[in-house]
């Protein structure tokens, strides 16, 4: 019988995940070998170098095309307005937007099922490495669980955070499999953490950039941890009011509540000597970023073909680079207009007269024309996103291009967590504790000074104000969705300015519908409410 991961262990195996033994530290190749587990995988080398097919996954069509749209594209921080022909796809684009998906429909059958179908491809990458593992002895065995467990971990989080509940699996045995609860899920994702952390390696050295250290353990758990209001509930998150970790019992040792444990768990980061906040915040995002202290987890990337990040081409227009981009995704308006004109994390947005980028990473200055030859101009909005203009909406361009791309592959590495995300983390569950705290306070105003010049602190701290310092310093990070779900802010903000439609949509949004292909195969599977079918208790 068929499993709802549609035989993903099955793919897994005929990969088999089997690197040349010189690749074995480089997590951005793609491997074709079909050697089979049982002949494979008996030393540290091929073992690592199966690893490597586990971290591709990091960088696949699940986690930064279909998970990075439904945590950019479903909120305040961005849009894929449709242009004449361009970026219509059936309405998909805009159906994110206005959070109109169902299962079936056009963003439920691309982004929603790659984000499911990738994650568990990469749970099943895991375990099928685990379960070797327990047949073999290598060298650093317990480092190289440690860290398959984690990589594991961060899948099922990805999971947890868009689906609730979703069926466990820790080994690699094909056989259906019921959901567990959201709840059970979270305490699963907290308990590997915990016990793998200790094995993992403060740091490694260079030609190991991007393999896990210790730090993004405690970097998963500290996020899981603020989110534990969100995460811990089955049903009866707020749509409307802030969900809180504060009296969330958990198992961290030492932790009153969440909030206690994401605070412990963030100053292990901080006082690890490991990180450091970059003087240039701009540093972590370019395509020299694995040099940053600040950067705790990646996506590695390279300028080669099939390998590289493509962010450049979703957002420039035609003409602004070579190979020619795609001139898709924009800023709402009200994101871009919120940050101050001296903040230099508002440098991200362009706005205004283009120029050719690659031309001006070098000094050139040459501007751009739009189709038709007119001077191409950025306005900030967009008058109707059914229909817009091929200027119309401000570009993000927080990860720069690469001046030695190569085609659409630029080398920058893609950030899942960096230190300034956790003094965010560490400020908010402080606030938690103590509304308007002075230390939390403290931290964001840390943040404030690498980016204002003179100087702009904050006089006060509330949930707003730290919602707020989130956009400035997070926007197209991908967190905005699990932000404003905390907040109790997904369903209601509105797009007004837009093009008069009203974003404000059922409650049940807040978590993604189970992709109906994997129901299709699975008879233990049920639907999240909402979506019709057979729904979860």
């Amino acid at each position: 019988m068929k499993n709802s991961l549609r035989f993903r262990w099955f793919s897994a195996v005929v990969v088999a995940l089997a690197l040349p033994v010189q690749a074995c530290t480089d997590l951005t190749e793609n491997p074709k070998s079909l050697i089979t587990p049982g002949s494979f995988f008996r030393t540290e080398a091929e073992v690592v170098g199966g690893v490597a097919g586990v971290y591709n996954l990091l960088r696949n069509d699940g986690t930064l095309w279909g998970y990075y749209n439904m945590s950019e594209l479903s909120t305040d921080e961005m849009i894929v307005p449709t242009r004449g022909q361009d970026w219509k796809d059936n309405g998909r684009w805009l159906e994110l937007h206005r959070q109109t998906w169902q299962a079936g429909s056009p963003a439920g059958l691309d982004d929603i099922e790659r984000i499911y179908r990738d994650s568990f491809t990469g749970v099943a990458r895991a375990n099928v490495l685990l379960d070797r593992l327990k047949t073999v002895t290598i060298t650093n065995q317990a480092p190289i669980e440690a860290e398959l467990r984690t990589l594991r971990a961060f899948f099922y989080y990805l999971l947890l955070d868009d689906f609730g509940g979703v069926p466990l699996a820790t080994d690699a045995a094909i056989m259906p499999r019921a959901r567990v609860t959201r709840d059970s899920l979270f305490r699963f994702i907290e308990s590997e953490l915990l016990a793998v952390r200790a094995d993992l390696p403060l740091t490694r050295p260079a030609n190991e950039w991007g393999r896990i250290r210790r730090g993004v353990a405690d970097a998963i758990l500290a996020s899981i941890y603020l989110n534990a209001g969100v995460y811990t509930k089955n049903t009866g998150v707020s749509a409307t009011a802030y969900n809180s970790c504060s009296g969330v019992i958990v198992a961290a040792p030492g932790a009153s509540d969440a909030c206690a444990a994401a605070i412990a768990y963030s100053d292990s980061i901080l006082n690890s000597g490991v990180y450091s906040l970059a003087a240039n915040w701009r540093s972590n995002f370019t395509a020299d970023n694995r040099s940053s202290l600040e950067n705790i987890f990646v996506a590695r990337n390279l300028n080669q073909s099939g390998l590289g990040l493509n962010f450049p081409m979703r957002a420039l227009h035609y003409n602004q680079f070579t190979p020619s981009p795609w001139n898709g995704f924009s800023a709402v308006a009200e994101a871009y207009q919120a940050f101050d004109a001296a903040d230099q994390r508002r440098q991200i947005f362009l706005v205004g007269q283009q120029y050719q980028l690659e031309r001006l990473a070098v000094g050139d200055t040459v501007p751009v024309n739009d189709r038709g030859g007119s001077p191409l101009v950025f306005t900030d909005t967009i008058g109707d996103a059914t229909n817009a203009h091929e200027n119309e909406g401000a570009r993000i361009m927080k990860y720069s291009i690469d001046p030695a791309h190569v085609a659409e592959n630029n080398a920058n590495d893609y950030v899942f967590f960096r230190l300034g995300e956790i003094y965010l983390i560490k400020a908010e569950a402080l606030n938690e504790q103590t509304p308007g705290s002075a230390t939390a306070l403290g931290l964001v105003n840390t943040l404030r000074a690498r980016v204002f010049s003179p100087a702009n602190p904050r006089g006060a701290i509330d949930r707003a104000g730290i919602l707020q310092e989130r956009l400035f310093e997070m926007t197209g990070e991908g967190k905005r969705r699990s932000d404003l779900i905390r907040h109790g802010k997904y369903t209601t903000w509105t797009e007004a300015t837009i093009n008069g439609h009203n974003a404000a949509t059922e409650n049940f949004r807040i978590l993604l519908p189970i992709p109906q292909s994997e129901i299709d195969v699975n008879p233990l599977l049920c639907q999240n409410p909402g979506y019709g079918g057979t729904a979860c208790p």
